[in-house]
């Protein structure tokens, strides 16, 4: 039989129990990444990006990305334009929690 391990139980009710805010670390933009908004989900992994930078862009999904998050319209992502037809095509790296995108937004990296 196993014994339940009640230390992990004590370690989150006292973070609970403290209040306050809670500091959280966000992903911020890199050199060469853009964040923009999911305005449609076209199928196959593919969707359409409105990009910080005013630029509507197809971008795709890669496969890891695939089998681990789900991405809906709204949604706040990250990007990174391709070298070639960067103006038009991106690959999605990171997608953005409604919290953590509130946090870009007052910080001023979104501002779509």
């Amino acid at each position: 039989m196993k014994k339940a391990n009640n230390n992990n139980k004590n370690r989150s009710n006292n973070n609970n129990q403290q209040g306050g805010e809670q500091n959280i670390r966000v992903r911020s933009p890199r050199k060469g990444e853009i964040p923009g908004v999911v305005e449609q989900i076209l199928g196959h992994g593919k969707l359409k990006v409105r990009c910080n930078d005013k630029n509507i862009r197809l971008c795709r999904i890669p496969g890891k990305m695939k089998k681990r998050i789900w991405i809906r319209e709204g949604d706040v992502v990250l990007v990174k334009p391709w070298d070639f037809q960067s103006d038009e095509k991106a690959d999605v790296i990171w997608r953005y929690t409604r919290t953590e995108a509130n946090y870009l937004e007052r910080r001023g990296f979104l501002k779509i």
